[in-house]
């Protein structure tokens, strides 16, 4: 068979338009997309064609309308996914930053799909009749956890910390503890945020030590801030030595220094009494007396991305007037999550029992068994043509958040007898669910903490699937 024949095989757009499975694709995509899938489809054929070298090359080339028609209505599916997919995380990296960190929980779903669905009173004041602020919605409920003067709610943390030293800062000097100058994640750090605030840093201390007479000597007359940065994301062990917000606070009185503290990884809940390291709470912080404090509200505290500002009322009232504060805004699905998680902290259960990152996280191993147990039903139907067994294993909190805590947990371990592990690992990524799970000594290890029940039937279908 000749190219001339092979080329004549290639149907024409139309008449691929013309078939049954096409006809019913276009009652649900659009027909620019249709076409262009079709098109794509018809010319990858044709550089197939254009590339046969010999006889034997072409007596192996197959086409059919039927295998037109499947690939088309693939690629127009491909084409209109949305980029952004669920996948299932089986690392057992509870606030894992490339999957999303911190998830929404289900019992807020209605109420967000109302926010996003309906008209809202975002900035209209019910009561009064007349413009309100978006800010209102989350300022009570926050003030009763933390027993704040005021709230302010950004797009980010790093935004936060840039707002309140644009506010306090700008033109003056702000201290800080060598020890302290953290990298939040990528190759964000927090003296380019100073700089872009305007607030000249001045760093004190070495990275392993620092002494309140650091920050005394540092004090000068175009100093406008004390400031604490909480080290979340990393620690230094061994000969140390750092000052707690008190101490700093005493110093700040004695100069008339407002004290900031930023938290990072803002959390509600003492997390200590459920075996994990204490990890400061941020009603901890206002009651040592931190005049401002700012965390995050997609890490430990479980709900929608947010900079959180807390503190007294008059620093806060100047934020609000900073011109950068209507740029960094929050939106009102951003709202509307974060209002309905935090409601959920007035009582601890609740939070602990509904809010999927403290669940994870507080986890026990004999429900971590249980489901080990169950996923390792399910995956033992399927008779795979591997080792599988359930394994101990360690998850971790991530997310930039309790860097050292580690916590014990159960995997279902798998070792294809007859595939490459690496090639197990892209089918499942690959794969309609998208498993990201982790490999580890030759096995693929999908760790459950991190796995919700009613995705095992899906892991189970993939499996399936990667092993035919």
């Amino acid at each position: 068979m000749n190219k001339r024949e092979l080329f004549a095989m290639l149907p024409s757009v139309d008449e691929v338009l013309g078939q049954e499975k096409i006809e019913k694709l276009l009652n649900d995509y659009p027909r620019s997309l249709v076409l262009e899938g079709i098109r794509e489809v018809i010319d990858v054929n044709r550089k197939k064609i254009v590339d046969i070298k010999d006889e034997k090359e072409a007596e192996r080339f197959s086409l059919t309308m039927e295998m037109v028609v499947n690939d088309s209505i693939e690629s127009v599916k491909r084409k209109y996914a949305l980029s952004l997919k669920k996948v299932i995380n089986g690392t057992g990296t509870v606030l894992h930053t490339n999957l999303g960190r911190s998830l929404i929980s289900e019992k807020i779903k209605d109420e967000l799909w109302t926010a996003a669905s309906r008209y809202s009173n975002l900035e209209y004041d019910i009561e009064k009749g007349e413009r309100g602020s978006r800010y209102v919605h989350l300022t009570e409920t926050i003030k009763r956890l933390t027993g704040a003067e005021d709230v302010l709610v950004v797009n980010n943390n790093a935004a936060a910390v840039m707002l309140v030293l644009s506010t306090m800062a700008k033109g003056g000097e702000a201290i800080v503890s060598r020890g302290e100058l953290v990298e939040v994640g990528g190759s964000f750090r927090i003296p380019s945020i100073m700089a872009l605030s305007g607030a000249d840093l001045v760093e004190i201390g070495a990275t392993n030590k620092t002494h309140l007479k650091d920050y005394e000597n540092a004090i000068t007359e175009n100093t406008k801030v004390l400031m604490k940065v909480h080290t979340s994301n990393y620690r230094i062990l061994g000969f140390t030595e750092s000052i707690g917000v008190s101490e700093l606070v005493e110093l700040g009185k004695k100069h008339d220094l407002p004290v900031i503290e930023d938290l990072g990884s803002g959390v509600f809940i003492d997390l200590s009494k459920y075996g994990l390291d204490y990890e400061p709470t941020v009603l901890d912080s206002i009651n040592r007396g931190a005049d401002i404090v700012t965390f995050s509200g997609d890490k430990m505290l479980g709900g929608a991305q947010a900079g959180i500002i807390v503190g007294k009322k008059k620093y806060i009232s100047q934020m609000k007037k900073n011109q950068l504060t209507r740029a960094l805004r929050v939106d009102k699905l951003t709202i509307c999550a974060l209002e309905a998680t935090l409601r959920m902290y007035l009582d601890e259960n609740t939070a602990v029992e509904n809010i999927p990152t403290l669940k994870m996280i507080t986890m026990q191993m004999d429900e971590l068994e249980k489901k080990a147990e169950k996923l390792y039903e399910e995956i033992k139907e399927l008779n795979l043509d591997a080792d599988v067994h359930i394994e101990d294993c360690m998850s971790q909190v991530g997310g930039g958040s309790m860097p050292l805590e580690t916590m014990k947990s159960k995997a279902i371990a798998i070792t294809p007898n007859h595939m490459n592990v690496a090639a197990l690992e892209r089918k499942l990524r690959l794969s309609d669910a998208h498993i990201i799970a982790r490999i580890y000594d030759n096995k693929y290890v999908l760790d459950v903490r991190t796995i919700f029940e009613d995705e095992f039937a899906e892991i189970k279908r993939e499996l399936e699937k990667a092993f035919l």
